[in-house]
């Protein structure tokens, strides 16, 4: 499922957050699943995925059993920080407290979609975020489609 948009919401008293509906909507059971995992992430960031596309994902990081020094390092540091969330009749989630603390959340947040996934930024701090990305935009799409043409010119050749 692709992922896009900027939602506005609000975490309430017991920490629930709504899904939002065209998202939800979107999600097909058999291929998604019916819940979430969410995983503190980058820059302590919260990440959401569709329970069945997390744990595809999961199995491409399978290793022999002497793995990877790395590798060990990254699955100590996300596994017991992600977290099944269910949702309830009403498509919230309710956020585990530990996680908000970590992730510095405020009760308001955005949820963004980021392609595979969804993230829950503090709405101030995604702003700031926003646009300093905006400032470089040209850049950032130069880059991008650089690699992209690169790419094809392997593909090709």
């Amino acid at each position: 499922m692709l992922f896009t948009g900027e939602y506005e919401h609000t975490i309430d008293a017991k920490n629930r957050l709504a899904v939002p509906a065209d998202i939800r909507q979107r999600l097909d059971p058999e291929r998604d699943g019916e819940a979430f995992y969410l995983v503190l992430a980058e820059n302590r960031i919260l990440w959401l995925y569709p329970d069945k596309y997390f744990e595809r994902l999961v199995e491409t990081l399978d290793q022999p059993v002497l793995g990877d020094q790395n590798l060990l390092e990254y699955e100590q540091l996300t596994f017991p920080l992600t977290r099944r969330l269910e949702l309830d009749s009403t498509g919230r989630i309710r956020l585990p407290d530990s996680l908000l603390q970590r992730a510095s959340l405020s009760q308001q947040v955005t949820i963004i979609g980021v392609r595979d996934h969804l993230e829950i930024r503090d709405t101030q701090q995604w702003r700031i975020d926003l646009e300093k990305r905006l400032a470089n935009q040209s850049a950032i799409w130069m880059a991008a489609r650089a690699k992209l043409a690169k790419r094809e010119r392997d593909r090709e050749g």
